[in-house]
């Protein structure tokens, strides 16, 4: 029998969503939108001199599992760089979408591993490692 779609960590994870305010003054911005479901979030970010982020806000509007999703971007995103943040997006859609195995070394992403079956969430779980990647892309230009 497979693992629950929604189990008690995503729902943790989702009532309790680190940097969940909007910065003040972020280098960058940016939002992504899912068309699927209409979840949303978006991300500011702060570099430092050697492109880490230093700083992070975000809105989510997501539904549980977006929520989730954010919550762990948002847990270990703090001094990673924009090439970091951008391989933890691509290894996750990969696992997402059944082109590797693992989700990558991002901590904690593997709780996704029962909604790759179920391709209409991916969008949702994948909005919060795009946003920061395309932020962080945008800051370090």
């Amino acid at each position: 029998m497979s693992a629950p779609l929604y189990n008690a960590t995503i729902l943790r994870l989702a009532s309790s969503i680190p940097h969940h305010a909007r910065l003040p003054a972020p280098h960058a911005t940016a939002e992504r939108r899912s068309p699927v479901c209409g979840s949303r979030v978006t991300v500011d970010v702060m570099l430092d001199d050697q492109g880490r982020v230093v700083a992070l806000g975000q809105e989510v509007r997501a539904c549980a599992l977006g929520q989730a999703s954010a919550a762990l971007m948002a847990e270990h995103a703090i001094g990673r760089t924009g090439d970091d943040l951008a391989s933890a997006r691509d290894a996750l859609a990969g696992f997402l979408s059944g082109e590797r195995d693992d989700p990558g070394d991002w901590p904690g992403l593997e709780i996704f591993a029962p909604a790759r079956p179920h391709a209409a969430r991916h969008a949702s779980i994948r909005l919060a490692f795009e946003a920061v990647a395309e932020a962080a892309a945008q800051a370090a230009r």
